[in-house]
């Protein structure tokens, strides 16, 4: 029986590739061991684990040193945050509609003494760049930026600010949760001091992810209890996993240029059709940069939940472009950020692509949702 089922809300996660199940039960049998064991088995485990490192700091241009394996994306930006911040007075700042994950490492360094500021962005989300100028940039001592945002999809400019970082010596962390294994993502190139990435989101397996951390930066440690990834994090390595999460980034670099050609025919596909039979409607980021496989949309006049649940009954699989905050939808921050009007970001929905995802699909989804839409639009107003 055939799956008539569409996924497309591959931001949230990734379905694994086979390359990388494969990978993983590989080493489950072959590197079990402790990696930090004497023995051969352990050797085994440590060789596994050295490997997996050298081919993700190879692939995001990094030194071996660098790559700190964690639990996933949200670990990675606590670890960093509260790292870099540790003890420390003055300012932290970041842009508008970041990730919860940044925001709430903020709320709780704001609460160590830490003042915190957060800069503008456009109607496009990227950083109005003017606000860099009247930082206290003495005073400064972490500034964080979603490398591409994972509501709608757009690549953040970060050249001028990791300039300026740079030359005040102020610590720049970059959220690439999004982005890597989506995008090609330099780590010396982007200057920053701090680099987050999971597993997840580019086909590889949950609760594996890693923080790049510049050579020679001291980061107080979020985790105590071992010696492990040269005392920045302690804990067995999941090896198994760590594995997983190489592979999956390997088969990405493979085929990058092919990849993103492919799921970005695939979204402007959608994105056009949409547009065309849905009208109106509204993407966000339209006039930006973005992920290839992100399309962040409104259809005026209509809930996003109840056009959710709708999508739901049709059989595609996508999210809101809005959170839900004690049991009531609120508009999405990131989308008010860039001064989209409430009821707009309400009426958003979020379709995210993968590589699994075929053009037939997407033909066959744009005719499910505009069908809904039109329907739902049908029922409000059954006399127009």
């Amino acid at each position: 029986m055939n799956d008539t089922r569409i996924y497309f809300d591959n931001n949230a996660t990734t379905c694994m590739l086979p390359e990388v199940v494969e990978a993983i039960n590989h080493a489950g049998r072959t590197a079990f061991a402790n990696p930090g064991s004497q023995h051969s088995f352990g050797r085994d485990a440590r060789r596994t684990l050295d490997d997996a490192r050298e081919t993700i700091a190879r692939i995001l241009n990094a030194e071996e040193s660098e790559v700190v394996f964690t639990s996933g994306g949200t670990e990675s930006i606590n670890m960093a945050v509260q790292g870099l911040t540790a003890g420390r007075t003055g300012t932290i700042v970041a842009t508008a509609g970041e990730h919860p994950a940044t925001l709430r490492s903020y709320d709780r360094a704001a609460v160590h003494g830490l003042r915190s500021l957060h800069l503008k962005v456009d109607s496009d989300g990227l950083l109005v760049e003017s606000e860099l100028d009247g930082l206290p940039w003495n005073q400064l001592r972490l500034v964080s930026v979603i490398l591409a945002h994972n509501e709608t999809g757009v690549i953040q400019r970060t050249k001028r600010l990791s300039d300026l970082c740079e030359h005040h010596r102020v610590p720049l962390l970059i959220d690439a949760v999004q982005a890597v294994g989506k995008i090609p993502v330099d780590f010396a190139a982007l200057k920053a001091t701090a680099l987050a990435f999971g597993a997840h989101k580019f086909h590889g397996p949950r609760g594996v992810g890693g923080l790049l951390i510049r050579r020679g930066v001291k980061l107080v440690p979020f985790m105590e209890g071992g010696h492990q990834e040269n005392g920045r994090r302690a804990g067995t390595e999941a090896v198994p996993l760590i594995a997983g999460m190489a592979k999956a980034l390997e088969v990405w670099h493979e085929s990058a240029g092919h990849r993103q050609m492919m799921i970005s025919e695939m979204r402007n596909q959608l994105q056009q059709r949409l547009l065309g039979e849905c009208s109106p409607a509204i993407v966000h980021g339209y006039q930006a940069e973005r992920l290839p496989n992100t399309l962040s949309i409104a259809f005026p006049g209509l809930s996003g939940e109840a056009l959710l649940v709708n999508l739901h009954l049709a059989e595609v699989a996508c999210s809101l472009g809005s959170t839900c905050a004690s049991g009531s939808a609120e508009p999405a921050p990131a989308l008010l950020a860039m001064g989209v009007p409430p009821d707009i970001c309400l009426a958003t929905v979020r379709l995210s692509l993968g590589i699994l995802n075929t053009m037939d699909e997407v033909n066959d989804a744009a005719n499910r949702i505009a069908e809904v839409v039109r329907r739902m639009r049908s029922s409000q107003n059954p006399t127009g």
